[in-house]
């Protein structure tokens, strides 16, 4: 009898931590959706800015650059780090915009300034959901009576996504 309830405590630990793990990579996901629609406001934000004296080449340079690696990513914890990145740069571009009047007032640099900020506070949301998600994982690989199921199949605690320190 205790044999039994020891296996089906296993079987059901195991479908929660699956289940659990299944909604951290679906939350990942929406992480990443947003995180491209940043990096697709890049060569549009480049396209503008090649215009204008007062964008530094090194700031457009380097965003290129990034979309670029985010192109050929791999795996979450790099994801992470070249959208951080990406936060970084285009927090600057948005410093640039905001302190300079005659750019803040043509159009076209106006609509492309909210679409980026509205871009941040998208992925701040869905960053907020991912790490609820893998709080709520790592719970359950921590705990008893699943952590017992995590060890033996092999699940691991999954990263936080937290943005830079200082950053946006």
């Amino acid at each position: 009898m205790i044999v039994v309830l020891l296996v089906a405590s296993l079987g059901l630990s195991y479908n929660t931590l699956v289940s659990k793990d299944q909604n951290v990579s679906a939350q990942w996901a929406q992480v990443e959706n947003q995180i491209q629609r940043k990096f697709d406001l890049i060569p549009q934000l480049v396209t503008i800015s090649k215009d204008y004296q007062q964008f530094e080449r090194t700031l457009l340079q380097n965003l290129t650059a990034l979309r670029s690696a985010w192109t050929n990513h791999s795996g979450i914890p790099q994801g992470m780090n070249l959208s951080n990145l990406a936060s970084l740069f285009l927090a600057n571009w948005v410093s640039v915009v905001e302190n300079n009047p005659d750019l803040k007032s043509i159009r076209v640099i106006e609509d492309l300034f909210f679409e980026v900020t509205g871009t941040e506070n998208r992925i701040a949301f869905e960053r907020l959901r991912y790490n609820d998600g893998v709080r709520d994982f790592n719970t359950a690989v921590l705990s008893f009576p699943s952590n017992i199921a995590a060890g033996v199949f092999g699940f691991q605690q999954r990263p936080y996504f937290d943005p830079i320190p200082g950053g946006p």
